[in-house]
């Protein structure tokens, strides 16, 4: 009883055993979540919810043995999770056929909501803090070189969307950033763009909305090419929009389809890869393009700061860590180093007036 009025002193919830994961994460998402979240933010952790965390595990084989199904975690109470528990729902959504990724974001999404619960006092320690992740491999990232970024640009040269590409691999726009820009973010008398929003689906839409960071949001001087291909562009569209007539819709989006609606995601990365096969450059995402970016302006000496402003990155660490890449040029000058070095014959021992021998510096 001392412990119970103690507790309500304090303000802390008097029966956390009443309470399913279930219910939680149901009140979590409808209440914390959703009016603090983008909507595509909240949509990830709802459907993580509904389709894994409060879903049933069927049984699979595994080497000729039927496992046992792991019901979802919605029935268990928040105080009576273990990491034993969570190990062996996590393992059996990897058995089940789940990715690595899936699972990691799966743990991500229980970790933040039982960091509310542990706030609210309905545990008392994180549970899925503790269990350890799977490993995730690194995707296979192949930015351009200095030479096949020559190569692509004569590939782009003349190509309706000449503009979106150059643009994006010269200040390392990412890719919702390339197709929300619209014309009055561009000025061509100052040769500055702004990359204020981004362009997002959600919900199966396509949506304007602002970055997620505060540091997406600059303001970003363009090279004199991109704002010639933009000022062609520009021309492009106007021809464009004479030839649909009443079928064009103004959006005041930069690149348009050629009705003027705003450009599918797919077709745009269908036309990136056709055009990396004309520079037989191999298969690669469109946003190695903004690895690209990086990994030449460091190769140009530019500061690890000035390149995290340009691409609107939250501070240098990400910049160097992750998006900088030596690139191949600067890895066979390196081997080459080593190569002469290795082959040059041994220095002999030079030797004193007093003929003992002393090692060379």
């Amino acid at each position: 009883m001392v412990e119970a009025l103690d507790k309500q002193h304090r303000g802390l919830n008097l029966a956390p055993e009443r309470i399913t994961l279930g219910l939680f994460l149901e009140t979590w998402l409808e209440h914390t979540v959703k009016p603090n979240v983008r909507a595509k933010t909240y949509r990830s952790y709802e459907q993580m919810v509904r389709n894994h965390l409060a879903k049933t595990v069927p049984p699979v084989k595994w080497k000729e043995k039927k496992l046992d199904t792991i019901p979802g975690l919605a029935s268990l109470k928040p105080r009576g999770l273990t990491v034993e528990r969570m190990e062996r729902f996590f393992n059996a959504k990897l058995t089940a056929g789940n990715s690595p990724a899936l699972v990691c974001s799966l743990r991500t999404v229980l970790r933040i909501a039982l960091n509310e619960a542990l706030r609210r006092d309905l545990v008392e320690r994180n549970v899925a803090q503790l269990v350890r992740p799977p490993h995730v491999p690194k995707p296979d990232i192949n930015p351009l070189g200095a030479d096949e970024a020559h190569r692509l640009l004569a590939a782009v040269s003349g190509h309706r969307l000449e503009g979106l590409f150059s643009v994006a691999l010269a200040i390392g726009l990412r890719h919702g950033e390339a197709l929300a820009l619209q014309w009055p973010e561009v000025d061509f008398t100052t040769g500055a763009r702004k990359v204020y929003h981004t362009l997002r689906r959600i919900d199966g839409k396509l949506q304007r909305t602002e970055p997620k960071l505060e540091e997406s949001r600059r303001v970003v001087p363009l090279p004199p090419f991109c704002l010639d291909a933009l000022g062609d562009h520009h021309r492009r569209q106007c021809q464009e929009r004479e030839i649909a007539g009443d079928r064009w819709k103004e959006t005041g989006y930069v690149f348009t389809s050629s009705i003027g609606t705003p450009l599918i995601d797919r077709n745009v990365l269908r036309g990136f890869h056709k055009l990396l096969a004309v520079a037989n450059l191999g298969r690669r995402r469109f946003h190695d393009l903004r690895h690209a970016c990086v990994s030449l302006l460091a190769a140009q000496g530019v500061p690890d700061k000035t390149i995290a402003e340009i691409v609107g990155h939250s501070g240098t660490r990400l910049t160097k860590n992750v998006y900088r890449h030596a690139t191949q040029a600067a890895r066979r000058a390196g081997l080459e180093k080593v190569g002469d070095f290795l082959l040059a014959p041994p220095v002999a021992p030079q030797q004193d007036a007093g003929g003992s021998r002393r090692k060379p510096n």
